[in-house]
């Protein structure tokens, strides 16, 4: 994977802590700062060319076709009755290659391929190829397969009996600490609920689009990927070949959200099409298509066991989860994942258990585990907060641990407390009621708070900075943008470092033809990437001390100029004929053993009930995140926004609906799946806590994407319950779970 190229290789292995960043010292001025997206032009202007709109000469169109049932063998598909229909070029069914799944994020093993056998409903069976995306679908539509039936299982509730434990993966599938039984039946306060969450789709704006170009035995994919080096891996293995000889280019991606992590079906198909054909193949999935067969976020049901002294010092700590997956697959929403650093408690329990099913594919969405696992966490420390007096802000204050409660090691920055009392300060929490209180109208109105916390991750990536001779600068590198600002703060960590305007500074993402990087997934990208620019940087920036005859720690620049020994010289100047290059390899290393690394904040709500209706309305919302450096306070309060909303979502709108006889997916598009939009969203509040983390990289931030989103639910949930009195632990909590608990008219 690693191992690029020739050019001088900048590279640092993260064993120690890294005190000292040149993003600290730099004068230019433009770390940190709210900088407009430099692709922003691009987009607004529809000039960035995302994977379905490359201009491809000669290019066939294919459409693809889903299974019609839930589970079966698959007898025949009549292919040469819709190859008959005029413009069409034909109909591939290649059991043997296609993808019986997409692939998680970061996999480079052979996928799950073959599809001779139909494991869930929607599963793409076959592409239909034609002149013109019209005729292909048409023809697709036509297509008729013959099944032979067999059992599946698609009822959740009729085999949740059944359920298997997970074997370990991101986190163990099962955990125990100390006496959690004893503890727990000895502690004076105690909490036994279970809280629900159901199936949730990504719902990214970009559908998965590919298009497949061979030329002399080498693939070209335009795709929609959020991890180009790791996902040509994964292609070249399905498609028999070396990765040498697949690329892919992801320029710009609409959106991912974990459901573009790894390859999905159209690219497999879309490339073995056009090698069939030796033509350029284009392959988009339909919107019915992308929920039907990519990922999922898997249900959850969460047991919540809390015992606690009378002074809300917590002893027993227990999470006991049921998730979902297909048969045979390893993969577990890992619900307890921040559950396991979040609070103290020396007696512990957080297990596992997957339930099959002839669903599709489980896998990683926007903050896996922490996204859906807080619910149930922060839900339950409600609870525990009210069976005890307490206000929930206190109760989570006693219980903040000074060091990781299970690997026993230091955290490398943690500011929970802080957050929650900014927040509270901010948000005007001693304005809040006893639950059912606060009346306005037919409106009952309530507050509620939650932690947020996110694991912090480094992931192995590399980049390359070239500084010419005419004082500008360019950065490549197979790192994504999804629509997060990777671009923008890459272009900034460059500038900053060399002294240069951010639009002297020329950025290439998304090819793999580029330095590798783990590109955009589990909130690592900016501190992996970012990194690796920050390295690349330095060693050009020594080069130029060099040449200019100083030493690096003597160099200044800024605004194009070295200046250094009393004399001030272009930036340019000192370059000289060609391009100073160097290229920047982060590695992770012992400081992830030694010290407990993650971002943390808190989450406050206030909401409306109404009492005829039923219906509920989030008024305002605030978040408070520590997470490290902050390398552009706009694109990262755009994160955090992106994540308050999706937390809007999964507690009021967001619910996957499967049918139990088939598996079908009943409401598979973003007209029946219900999203937030804008009128269910209101102005939102974010601050950021001053903060580095000289533990977790040279650049001293960390991942702050899905830190919006952990814990964001919750607030919501348990402002709904200090409005009406009401506790609903199945989300989304809809007003048919609350009209017939409301006060009387």
């Amino acid at each position: 994977m690693f191992g690029f190229g020739k050019d001088d290789t900048h590279s640092l292995t993260m064993n120690q802590p890294h005190p000292d960043s040149l993003l600290d010292t730099g004068v230019q001025g433009v770390i940190s700062k709210p900088l407009d997206r430099v692709d922003g032009p691009k987009k607004v202007t529809g000039t960035a060319t995302y994977a379905a709109e490359y201009a491809i000469e000669n290019l066939a169109h294919g459409v693809l076709v889903s299974a019609t049932t839930g589970h079966a063998k698959i007898k025949s598909i009549d292919a040469d009755a819709v190859k008959a229909i005029p413009g069409v070029i034909d109909v591939i069914t290649d059991y043997a290659t296609f993808l019986r799944n997409p692939q998680q994020g970061g996999e480079t093993g052979a996928p799950t391929q073959g599809v001779k056998q139909v494991d869930y409903f929607g599963e793409i069976i076959a592409i239909v190829v034609a002149e013109s995306f019209e005729v292909a679908r048409d023809a697709a539509k036509r297509l008729k397969v013959e099944y032979e039936p067999l059992d599946g299982t698609f009822d959740y509730e009729a085999n949740r009996d059944k359920a298997e434990p997970a074997p370990d993966g991101l986190i163990k599938g099962h955990y125990d600490q100390g006496d959690f039984d004893q503890a727990f039946e000895n502690a004076p306060v105690k909490i036994d609920v279970t809280y629900t969450t159901p199936s949730q789709n990504s719902a990214a704006m970009e559908p998965h689009a590919s298009i497949a170009v061979w030329e002399d035995g080498a693939l070209t994919l335009y795709g929609a990927y959020q991890m180009p080096t790791s996902d040509a891996q994964q292609l070249a293995k399905s498609l028999g070949v070396s990765s040498s000889k697949v690329r892919i280019i992801a320029r710009y991606i609409g959106g991912g959200f974990g459901s573009k992590l790894g390859i999905a079906p159209e690219s497999v198909a879309a490339a073995i099409a056009a090698k069939r054909l030796d033509r350029p193949v284009k392959a988009v999935m339909l919107r019915q298509q992308v929920f039907d067969a990519t990922v999922r976020r898997s249900n959850t049901e969460q047991r919540m066991r809390l015992g606690a002294e009378a002074g809300g010092r917590i002893v027993a700590l227990g999470q006991e989860s049921l998730t979902s997956n297909l048969p045979g697959e390893a993969y577990f929403e890992p619900v307890g994942i921040g559950t396991h650093f979040l609070y103290a408690g020396e007696n512990r329990r957080i297990n596992h258990d997957i339930v099959p099913m002839n669903w599709l594919l489980s896998g990683s969405m926007r903050a896996p585990g922490e996204a859906v696992g807080m619910i149930g966490m922060e839900c339950a420390m409600d609870e525990l907060a009210e069976a005890i007096g307490m206000d929930p802000i206190a109760l989570r204050k006693v219980n903040d641990p000074e060091q990781d409660p299970e690997l026993k090691v230091p955290y490398s920055s943690r500011q929970l407390t802080r957050s929650l009392e900014e927040g509270a300060k901010h948000f005007g929490w001693d304005q809040r009621q006893a639950p059912g209180q606060r009346r306005e109208g037919d409106w009952l109105i309530g507050m509620g708070v939650a932690a947020a916390c996110r694991s912090n991750q480094l992931q192995q990536s590399a980049a390359k900075v070239e500084l010419h001779p005419n004082g500008t600068a360019t950065v490549s590198s197979a790192m994504t943008d999804i629509g997060t600002g990777s671009y923008t703060i890459m272009a900034q960590i460059a500038a900053e470092i060399l002294g240069l305007p951010v639009e002297r500074v020329t950025m290439a993402l998304g090819d793999t033809n580029d330095p590798p990087a783990a590109g955009s997934g589990g909130s690592w990208g900016a501190a992996s990437a970012g990194s690796a620019v920050y390295l690349a940087a330095e060693r050009v920036r020594e080069k130029l001390a060099k040449a200019m005859g100083v030493e690096a720690d003597g160099l200044t620049l800024k605004d194009g100029m070295a200046i250094g020994d009393n004399r001030s010289v272009p930036i340019g100047e000192l370059v000289g004929d060609k391009p100073l290059s160097a290229i920047g390899e982060i590695k992770p290393g012992a400081q992830e053993k030694q010290y407990s690394q993650a971002g943390y904040g808190a989450h406050f709500a206030e909401v409306g009930v109404n009492v005829v209706t039923g219906e509920v309305r989030v008024r305002r919302m605030l978040g408070v995140f520590a997470a490290g450096r902050v390398l552009n306070a706009k694109t990262a309060r755009s994160q955090c926004l992106g994540g308050m909303t999706f937390g809007i979502g999964t507690a009021l709108t967001e619910d996957l609906i499967h049918d139990p006889r088939t598996g079908k997916l009943v409401n598979h598009d973003l007209a029946e799946y219900h999203v937030p939009v804008n009128a269910d969203v209101p102005q939102l509040e974010v601050h950021f806590l001053d903060e580095r983390d000289i533990h977790a990289n040279p650049i001293h931030a960390k991942g702050i994407g899905e830190l919006g989103i952990s814990g964001a639910a919750p607030a919501v949930v348990n402002a709904i319950y200090n409005a009406t009195g009401v506790r609903v632990r199945e989300m989304p909590v809809t007003l048919d779970k609350l009209l017939d608990h409301l006060p009387a008219l």
